[in-house]
C-alpha cells in the first residue's frame, strides 16, 4: 500500500482556451493564461491498494457518480501505464468551495490527482511533465500544477503542449472575488462543452484571433495596466461564451444574475474603481480588482442581493505534496 495527499488550487483564466482539438491528447484549440488562486484548495488523498477490487472516489465526503469515477479512473490508468502498475486506488478529494459552478473544479481537482497519485506511484516528474499529465484529465488543471501567472502553450502536439509559470504571485497583488450567484449545478460540465465548441460558426474567428489577445494580456500584466487587462480580459470572456451560445446544441451558462451583477461591474470601473468580471463555464462572476480597491469591492459584492456566496482569491502557490 503506498498513499500521498496534495494540495492544488484551482485557477481563473483571463484567456480562455475553449475547445480542444484532440480529445485523447486533450489538446486546446488555442492558448491560455490564468492566475492560479490561493485562498480556494482541492485536498486529494491517493492510496493505491492491491486489497481493492476496483478504484473509488470519494467526492466532498460522498461517493462520486460513475462518471466522475470513470473520469478519475481513466487519469489513474495514465499514471500507473508510466511504471506498469494495476493496483486499484481510493481517491478522497474535498473541495473548499462549491464545484460544478464555474470556479474550476476540476482544474485543481485533476492537478491535485496528478501530483498525488505521482508521488504515490513513486515518479518523480519535473513541473513540466507534472502539466502535461495533468493536462489529460483536464486542460485547466495543466495551470494549477503552478502558482502565481501561468501561460498554457496550445504546442503542436504532446510534448509542446504544456503550462508554465510567467510570474511568481507577487508580480502583481490583483484579488479575485468570486461572486457565486447560482448554486445549481450546470446542466453540461466543461468537459462536455469543450468538445462542442467547434459546431459554433465562432470559433473559428475567436481561435484565430486569441494569440492577440494573448499579447495584449501579457503586456498589461507586465506593465500592471488595470485599464488595459480590464479590456482583454471581458473581451476574452465575452467571445468564449458567444461561442457556448451558438454551439449546438447551445451552451448557456450565464443566468439572470450573472447578467446583472457583470453590467454592475462595468458601471462600478465607469464610476472610477479598479474592477473587471470574467466567467467560466458557469453562472460564477469572477470579480478581478486590485489591492486598492478589493475592500470596496468586497463591500459593494456582499450588499448585492444578486450575490449568494463571496470568496476571495490571490495569485498562489502550485500544486503541491502535504502530509497525509
Amino acid at each position: 500500500m503506498a498513499s500521498a495527499t496534495a494540495i492544488a488550487h484551482p485557477n481563473i483564466a483571463l484567456i480562455k482556451y475553449w475547445g480542444v482539438r484532440d480529445d485523447t491528447l486533450n489538446l486546446p484549440a488555442s492558448g491560455s493564461l490564468s492566475i492560479t488562486l490561493d485562498g480556494l484548495e482541492t485536498r486529494t488523498k491517493v492510496t493505491f491498494d492491491n486489497t481493492l477490487p476496483a478504484d473509488t472516489l470519494e467526492l466532498d465526503g460522498q461517493t462520486a457518480n460513475p462518471q466522475a469515477t470513470a473520469r478519475a479512473s481513466a487519469h489513474l490508468d495514465r499514471i500507473r501505464h508510466l511504471v506498469g502498475s494495476t493496483v486499484p486506488a481510493r481517491v478522497v478529494s474535498q473541495n473548499s468551495f462549491p464545484a460544478s459552478t464555474g470556479i474550476a473544479s476540476s482544474a485543481s481537482g485533476f492537478a491535485a490527482l496528478t501530483v498525488a497519485a505521482a508521488s504515490a506511484m513513486g515518479l518523480d516528474l519535473s513541473p513540466k511533465e507534472l502539466s502535461i499529465l495533468a493536462r489529460k484529465g483536464s486542460g485547466s488543471a495543466s495551470r494549477s500544477i503552478f502558482g502565481g501567472f501561468a501561460e498554457w502553450h496550445k504546442g503542436e502536439d504532446d510534448p509542446t503542449s504544456f503550462a508554465e509559470q510567467i510570474w511568481p504571485p507577487d508580480h502583481w497583488d490583483l484579488v479575485d472575488w468570486i461572486a457565486v450567484v447560482d448554486r445549481l449545478p450546470k446542466l453540461t460540465g466543461s468537459h462536455e462543452g469543450h468538445r462542442l465548441a467547434s459546431t459554433s460558426p465562432l470559433q473559428e474567428t475567436r481561435v484565430a484571433s486569441a494569440p492577440e489577445r494573448l499579447d495584449e494580456c501579457r503586456s498589461a500584466l507586465m506593465a500592471r495596466d488595470f485599464q488595459r487587462l480590464a479590456a482583454v480580459v471581458e473581451l476574452d470572456s465575452h467571445m468564449m461564451h458567444a461561442v457556448m451560445m451558438t454551439s449546438f446544441p447551445p451552451l448557456l451558462y450565464w443566468s439572470a444574475g450573472s447578467i446583472q451583477l457583470m453590467k454592475k461591474v462595468a458601471g462600478w470601473r465607469a464610476e472610477g474603481i479598479d474592477v473587471c468580471y470574467t466567467l467560466d463555464a458557469g453562472p460564477t462572476v469572477h470579480c478581478i480588482t486590485t489591492a486598492e480597491h478589493s475592500s470596496q469591492v468586497e463591500a459593494l459584492l456582499q450588499s448585492d442581493a444578486d450575490v449568494i456566496e463571496l470568496y476571495r482569491g490571490v495569485p498562489g502557490p502550485p500544486a503541491h505534496l502535504v502530509a497525509s
